[in-house]
């Protein structure tokens, strides 16, 4: 899988991506990037991307002449995705589809100040995504959360397959149930003692039981989507 990543920043990447699984993944050569730097592409000397909004308001925005050049400097753009709080928030129903082409290519366009042009999103029909309800100061981070999240899911990037990723949050329709290891007590706490049991019928109905009150508590809108 290969990653196209526009953006004004390219020294904050691979950043965190080059750590732990999703690292080691990038070092066996299972997904790559390309960083562009879209002030290559600027109109003049001074290295501006952006100008003022037309019909006034605070704060500017980058300018299409300026983000479609770096667009078409791509020869392989495949889907192209611009992180917005305006777009669909990325869950990991939409994580496992990005993913299930292990050979896609996908053009990465990190934003910054208010924002971009909407005639670029018109002309490259381009997919508006968002990682939650808050404001970030630029796209970069949101691009590494996205190409971390998909990563991880490939093949032989976790150990263990597909049993690594099958019993976490979201992908047990909730959210997942409390973990326990070594010192059985720790502090005059102790672990749950149906968890030492050995009966795996008992296990299951109490992390089932728990994942449940969980969910309900802290995302019922989980519960409503099953």
């Amino acid at each position: 899988m290969h990653f196209n990543i526009l953006t004004i920043f390219s020294e904050m990447f691979p950043g965190t991506l080059g750590a732990g699984v999703v690292g080691r993944a990038l070092e066996k050569g299972l997904w790559s990037y390309d960083t562009i730097n879209i002030r290559d592409f600027a109109i003049n000397n001074y290295g501006s991307v952006d100008d003022e909004q037309f019909g006034g308001g605070v704060g500017m925005v980058m300018r299409p002449d300026v983000l479609g050049n770096a667009i078409d400097s791509v020869q392989k753009r495949g889907k192209i995705i611009y992180f917005s709080p305006r777009g669909l928030t990325l869950n990991q129903g939409m994580v496992r589809d990005f993913a299930r082409d292990k050979d896609a290519t996908y053009t990465l366009l990190c934003g910054r100040y208010e924002g971009i042009d909407q005639r670029v999103i018109d002309e490259y029909d381009i997919t508006e995504l968002s990682i939650g309800d808050y404001i970030l100061s630029g796209g970069e981070v949101a691009a590494q959360v996205f190409i971390d999240s998909v990563v991880r899911v490939l093949d032989n990037v976790l150990g263990g397959g597909t049993e690594a990723t099958a019993n976490e949050s979201f992908e047990i329709g909730g959210l997942e149930w409390p973990l326990y290891t070594r010192p059985s007590a720790w502090r005059g706490r102790n672990v749950p003692e149906v968890l030492l049991s050995g009966h795996h019928g008992n296990i299951e109905r109490w992390r089932k039981q728990q994942s449940d009150e969980i969910t309900k508590k802290r995302r019922p809108d989980l519960i409503k989507e099953k």
